[in-house]
């Protein structure tokens, strides 16, 4: 049988290890920003994609709803984007618009699905078009798995320029360079504030 003193080096071992075991397992809720930080920028590649995606629907949509748009990761998975548009001869239009991610990734490390319960919603209003600004949301929630495990939820917004696409004039795209996105990339290792124009 131990004695005190052995009983207490035992249960100082246990306990000292099971400490160190949560601090190197950001997935239990330990905060680590680096970790917070990667679990965003895993996705980060992919608004612009998002984006890009939802206005090859605009510029393809004949009917209130857009055509599904589909892009691949870069290392593995797919993107589907689809949604509705506004119809009529205004200049000024809105997309509601939903994105589904499927064994995503980009980088090979982090692999990014979405719920088709609870898809992430992407929301934009182009005004004046074709040389005026764009504004928009997103907002939703990603499963990840790979170097990290957990959830990632993004609540971003956006604005940025316009202009007619150089090769047909009835298409209209972003401008290069003006689009602004800001807000908050939450996830079980902590918060990552997101302020970066491209």
């Amino acid at each position: 049988m131990m004695n005190r003193n052995q009983l207490g080096l035992s249960l100082f071992a246990t306990v000292t290890a099971l400490a160190l075991g949560l601090a190197g397992c950001g997935g239990d809720g330990v905060s680590s920003a680096a970790d917070a930080e990667t679990a965003y920028k895993g996705l980060d590649s992919s608004i612009d994609q998002a984006i890009q995606l939802g206005f090859d629907g605009f510029n393809a949509a004949s009917s209130a709803n857009i055509p599904a748009q589909t892009g691949k990761g870069t290392t593995t998975g797919t993107m589907t984007i689809s949604g509705k548009v506004d119809q009529g001869s205004s200049s000024n239009k809105t997309m509601s618009l939903t994105e589904a991610l499927a064994m995503y990734s980009n980088d090979g490390k982090l692999t990014y699905d979405t719920s088709d319960s609870a898809l992430p919603t992407i929301d934009m209003k182009l005004s004046k078009i074709p040389t005026g600004t764009v504004t928009g949301t997103i907002a939703g929630a990603y499963t990840i798995s790979g170097d990290l495990k957990g959830a990632v939820t993004l609540n971003l917004m956006f604005s940025g320029g316009l202009q007619a696409n150089a090769t047909d004039a009835t298409k209209v795209e972003r401008k290069p360079g003006t689009t602004h996105i800001t807000g908050t990339a939450d996830s079980d290792y902590g918060t990552y504030n997101v302020d970066i124009t491209r």
